[in-house]
């Protein structure tokens, strides 16, 4: 069974489908359920647009390029290469009247439009801003967190989705990168929306898709520099 056909509380519920949707996290067969379920169920549609505006200022890092004035040019002559050889054929014969020239300056077009595309996809520019995401739960449990790792401010921002932290209790982050000791990054602040700054040491590990997970401590924060308390929300972080 998919996230999208089961979104019980176990899972997150259709809060946190909604947010994976609009993040873009979901494998195909996922995104097709909950796009069906868009144009069927208001409610829902309604989640999606709200986590759309949320997360509006993620595109603030990718802005708008326009392409080159002779991209259009090249696709104007690979169109209408051909009605130009045909709409006037009582034209003198010679270089523009050429269908081979036409052809052949369409071929180049082409071309040179195929390398425009492929050049950024071979050559890939380095995304100084990358996101990575992380929808956090665990089963038994129910804390949901959707977390974000900005590597441009250097920062995790947490949206709490769901569950409550006991009375005298704080919820701690903690990043997990293989086998080794989870590293706390500090006592998550109550409220709808956190941020946690992240130290350089952790920065880099973050960056290749460690463990983020949730546990719940003392108030304060663990004593011992360890999870003490119940791991009450987990999840792998990916790439947006």
């Amino acid at each position: 069974m998919t996230l999208a056909e089961n979104t019980g509380p176990e899972r997150g519920g259709d809060d946190m489908l909604a947010a994976e949707y609009v993040l873009g996290v979901l494998d195909a067969d996922e995104r097709q359920i909950a796009s069906r379920r868009i144009d069927a169920e208001n409610d829902f549609a309604r989640l999606v647009d709200g986590w759309a505006v949320s997360f509006s200022p993620l595109a603030a890092a990718y802005p708008e390029i326009e392409p080159p004035a002779s991209v259009k040019t090249a696709v104007d002559r690979r169109l209408f290469a051909s009605a130009a050889s045909v709409t006037a054929p009582t034209q003198p014969r010679g270089l523009w009247s050429s269908l081979a020239f036409w052809r052949g300056l369409a071929a180049a077009a082409v071309a040179a439009l195929a390398i425009y595309i492929a050049v950024p996809i071979l050559n890939p520019p380095v995304e100084p801003q990358a996101r990575l995401v992380a929808s956090l739960a665990a089963e038994g449990s129910d804390v949901k967190y959707l977390a974000v790792y900005d590597a441009a401010h250097h920062e995790v921002g947490l949206s709490h989705v769901s569950g409550e932290r006991a009375s005298g209790k704080d919820f701690e982050l903690w990043m997990i990168e293989g086998k080794n000791s989870p590293v706390s990054m500090g006592v998550i602040p109550a409220g709808a929306i956190a941020h946690i700054v992240v130290s350089p040491a952790a920065q880099q590990k973050l960056a290749q898709g460690a463990v983020l997970a949730v546990s719940l401590e003392p108030a304060g924060g663990s004593p011992t520099g360890q999870p003490t308390g119940p791991v009450v929300a987990a999840g792998d972080l990916k790439s947006i």
